[in-house]
């Protein structure tokens, strides 16, 4: 441990956000990166405790605590503070194929697990990790590393997200050729067109896939499988499948008024946004805009708060987000969240902020429930009606949300974005290949080898595990890679 006193002398620093009222005139990288010295600050913060939580992920009550991966955080943090940086690098990929991915997008629930976080702030984990891999590419060692041979078997992986890149890196590693296929028309799945520029850049997912694509990975996109290309004619030509193709069937608001026009699901209009974004910077006009509009967002989420900044951009007339729940309080509640549990509290997201500084204050609105859209006399949406809910458990442990008399509203909107999450996957590809469910719509297959009812076929990320994180996706990635190059060879040597 080189500071052992790094905890106690220096405070928390993430990245740096640019000036709301700058960014939001563009579509850049909202945040500035910290300077090598002050990251080595923050990696001297990591206390070297003696059972760190941090890199252990797991469940606990259905929330993610600690990381996924397994990432070796304590490690690099460390190596970070002494200078080391291309051995942190090495480090991170020990364990994580795109440490880039999750030092962006990813809510780092080993931020929720860092014993510092008890009763000081925690690590700035993922400023950190994300500071070591920039540094990587910036100093040219992120490099393409093809295996040295050979097996001849041929898999096929179907959905080239964060589940899909990371089992074709893994199989690739192992020797065998690999082909994604991706039925949009580029890669990078919900990397690309579910996360905003100013989030995630397509650049940082292009990056990555130029390497994988040096190493020997073939992508063929704008190509559906069950389709474009049938399911017999790939069984056919691979010794193996994966499937990672997420779960992309959004969950639906159940109320009166939901199929009017302007009504839309969120990832329609995040995806068509990125879209005409990098296809001709918006001057194509085939996305759904929100200039000039009244919006409603439907859902407290991230691809909410992703709705927000969009919005914001778009330069829409105002801006609200309902969430189902009430306002957190601003520190955990240690009797019903305790640590290492992922700490559920009140949140201002970078959407929140820029929403607050275009319209003068903070767009949420709580304990919010919809009852019916109303529509004008060309079926065009022009209110959303709610009231507010007390929640409550009945006998059973259920949840219910009474409705408080006298609370009912009408608001103004020419444009309502659902974004409540996602029910499972497609099913089409799934009854094609004869492949079992579970009751939750789900490709059935064990989380500890993978494999499907179809021999050769597996299954990974969110197409059987349902709507997760970008670490998760990562992890079953690697799993499923491992537990088919085992069915290919006999035996691994994947980790």
């Amino acid at each position: 441990m080189g500071k052992q006193t790094g905890f106690m002398e220096y405070d928390r620093q993430v990245r740096r956000e640019r000036d709301p009222a700058v960014r939001t005139k563009d579509w850049f990288d909202y945040t500035a990166p910290l300077s090598d010295k002050e990251v080595q600050i923050q990696g001297a913060r990591c206390m070297d405790c003696g059972v760190p939580t941090c890199h252990v992920g797991m469940e606990i009550n259905g929330v993610t605590s600690g990381c996924p991966v397994y990432h070796l955080i304590p490690e690099w943090n460390q190596l970070v503070y002494e200078g080391k940086w291309k051995e942190a690098l090495d480090r991170e990929h020990e364990q994580n194929n795109f440490p880039e991915f999750t030092g962006i997008a990813c809510p780092a629930p080993c931020e929720g697990a860092c014993v510092l976080g008890i009763n000081e702030p925690p690590v700035a984990i993922r400023t950190v990790e994300r500071s070591i891999i920039e540094k990587g590419f910036e100093e040219g060692w992120v490099v393409p590393k093809p295996p040295e041979k050979r097996t001849g078997k041929k898999v096929a992986v179907v959905g080239s997200g964060p589940a899909g890149l990371a089992t074709a890196a893994q199989l690739n590693k192992a020797g065998h050729l690999v082909t994604v296929f991706e039925r949009d028309d580029r890669v990078g799945g919900l990397l690309t067109y579910g996360i905003p520029e100013m989030k995630l850049s397509y650049d940082v997912v292009m990056r990555r896939v130029e390497i994988l694509q040096q190493e020997g990975i073939s992508f063929v996109t704008n190509t559906e499988v069950g389709k474009d290309i049938t399911t017999e004619e790939l069984r056919k030509e691979f010794n193996a499948i994966v499937l990672c193709g997420g779960a992309t069937v959004h969950r639906d608001i159940q109320v009166a008024g939901s199929q009017l026009k302007g009504v839309h699901h969120a990832m329609d209009f995040l995806h068509s946004n990125t879209k005409s974004l990098l296809d001709s910077d918006l001057q194509d006009g085939n996305y759904i805009s929100a200039t000039g509009k009244d919006v409603i967002v439907i859902g407290g989420g991230d691809t909410g708060t992703d709705c927000l900044a969009t919005s914001v951009r778009h330069n829409c007339k105002s801006l609200t987000q309902f969430d189902i729940y009430d306002k957190k309080g601003l520190v955990r509640d240690m009797e019903t969240n305790p640590w290492p549990q992922y700490p559920t509290i009140h949140r201002v997201e970078y959407g929140h902020k820029e929403a607050a500084s275009t319209y003068g204050e903070d767009p949420r609105a709580y304990a919010v429930m919809t009852k019916k859209f109303v529509g004008d006399d060309n079926g065009y949406v022009k209110e959303v009606h709610t009231v507010n809910v007390r929640l409550r458990y009945d006998e059973a442990g259920n949840k219910v949300r009474d409705e408080i008399p006298g609370t009912e509203k009408i608001w103004p909107a020419d444009l309502v974005l659902i974004a409540i999450g996602f029910r499972g996957p497609e099913q089409d590809l799934i009854e094609q290949l004869q492949i079992e469910t579970t009751a939750k719509s789900t490709v059935a297959a064990d989380y500890d080898d993978y494999k499907t009812n179809v021999d050769g076929v597996f299954a990974a990320g969110d197409m059987r595990r349902g709507q997760s994180l970008i670490v998760w996706a990562i992890n079953e990635g690697r799993g499923v890679a491992r537990e088919c190059d085992r069915y290919l060879m006999g035996e691994t040597v994947l980790p």
